[in-house]
């Protein structure tokens, strides 16, 4: 239709399709190849990180910038969205405030593909952050919400043979697992050595009263390698929720509460890993 009616089609997209001709399959098939291998350079920066911040575009265009050149203009705007659709990344646009003439800003946040509902959970932060009204003048009312919207990674809280350098930590590791920090839990369990297990292993317990603070680490996996670590744990352990110092609240190991009779109370060491520089110690001895 290009060729035999060029009059019917609107003249900014004739203008982008009359270069197709000049294009083969292969060169489609190259031009695939390279968008992959750069996907994967990008998709490996991408890993570790939440999220990222960038301009939503270079600069505004006016309409008369948009009529005398259409296609150059429009590559303009998308300097920095364009590569989010060709790369199959999650975005969402957030107004930032007023440039000096007067004329909007806003910025763009992306990241890794369905992590739409965690963007939209910082983009919400960084709204209620500028205060900026909303259409009509209205403005968000409200406090934010507690819960930020996870994205495509699940963090554990691990207290035992899973901390890093220890027996179990490659279960985290060979799963694409990485250190978030190490931490301590609020002032609500007690630590336990169990016994009957492969490796020494602890058992962490929330009571009532008598509690203390004890040395954990939160570690950060794929999401999709969560179901498989939590089936190669035996019992009596498992996963639940666990109260951080610092209020937070992740999923982390703890231990059915029958499992503790007869194990040692190892609490006052403040921890696994001083347990075991403990025993070190004694065997030296």
């Amino acid at each position: 239709m290009i060729e035999s009616q060029p009059d019917s089609v609107l003249p900014v997209v004739r203008d982008v399709l009359s270069k197709a001709p000049a294009c083969s399959a292969v060169d489609a098939f190259l031009a695939q190849y390279r968008l992959q291998a750069l996907k994967a350079r990008c998709d490996a920066i991408l890993e570790r990180l939440d999220c990222v911040l960038i301009p939503a575009c270079p600069r505004p265009v006016t309409l008369a910038e948009l009529r005398a050149e259409p296609v150059q203009r429009n590559s303009d705007l998308g300097w920095y969205t364009n590569f989010m659709n060709l790369l199959d990344y999650a975005a969402v646009a957030v107004p930032a405030g007023f440039m000096a003439n007067g004329l909007p800003w806003g910025v763009t946040l992306f990241g890794r593909a369905f992590t739409d509902q965690a963007l939209l959970g910082v983009a919400d932060a960084l709204q209620r952050a500028t205060g900026l009204p909303l259409p009509g003048g209205k403005r968000l009312s409200g406090q934010a919400p507690e819960r930020v919207a996870r994205d495509d990674r699940a963090r554990v809280v691990v207290c035992g043979a899973h901390l890093d350098g220890l027996a179990l930590n490659w279960q985290l590791r060979s799963r694409g697992g990485w250190l978030v920090r190490s931490t301590h839990t609020a002032p609500h369990y007690r630590l336990f050595a169990l016994a009957g297990a492969p490796h020494a292993r602890p058992g962490l317990l929330r009571v009532g009263d008598g509690g203390s603070t004890l040395e954990v680490e939160v570690w950060e996996l794929p999401s999709r390698e969560l179901g498989s670590f939590l089936t190669g744990i035996p019992a009596p352990l498992g996963l639940g929720s666990v109260e951080l110092a610092d209020g937070t609240w992740e999923t982390g190991f703890l231990c059915e509460a029958h499992a503790v009779d007869g194990a040692r109370d190892i609490t006052d060491f403040g921890g696994w890993r001083a347990y075991l520089h403990a025993c070190e110690r004694r065997a030296r001895c």
